[in-house]
């Protein structure tokens, strides 16, 4: 499964989502509580999707085994080391089409955070 997190497309084993065993574990924990350790992740390290690319792809896989139709999430941080409520989330559900636009666009090194932007997230001005 593809999952956009702020400007990188991460390929998340479905396989590993599906297990008793994760599904169990993590069943207890709400997305209130999902989203606050993000925010913990990046108020540490605002670029974690590029610095930390397993610990994107497991807060990745918790956002999604708490609601599997957010394919897509955004953290911004204002500075390392911020408080985490400063950070700011939004999460989106993307078409398979745009999904697949951007991951070819990644996998021959042209996905830019103004394109994710563009195409998603269209934070900045036209």
């Amino acid at each position: 499964m593809l999952f956009l997190l702020n400007d990188v497309v991460l390929n998340l084993e479905t396989a590993q989502l599906a297990q008793p065993v994760a599904t169990g574990r993590f069943k207890a924990l709400s997305m209130s509580f999902v989203e606050k350790l993000g925010r913990e992740l990046f108020s540490e390290e605002p670029l974690l999707h590029r610095q930390h690319p397993e610990r994107a792809r497991r807060i990745s896989s918790l956002i999604v085994l708490k609601q599997p139709q957010i394919n897509a999430a955004l953290f911004v941080s204002p500075a390392r080391g911020c408080d985490e409520g400063l950070v700011q989330v939004r999460y989106a559900q993307i078409s398979f089409e745009v999904m697949g636009l951007l991951y070819e666009r990644q996998q021959h090194g042209g996905l830019t955070t103004v394109e994710a932007d563009r195409q998603v997230w269209r934070r900045l001005a036209a």
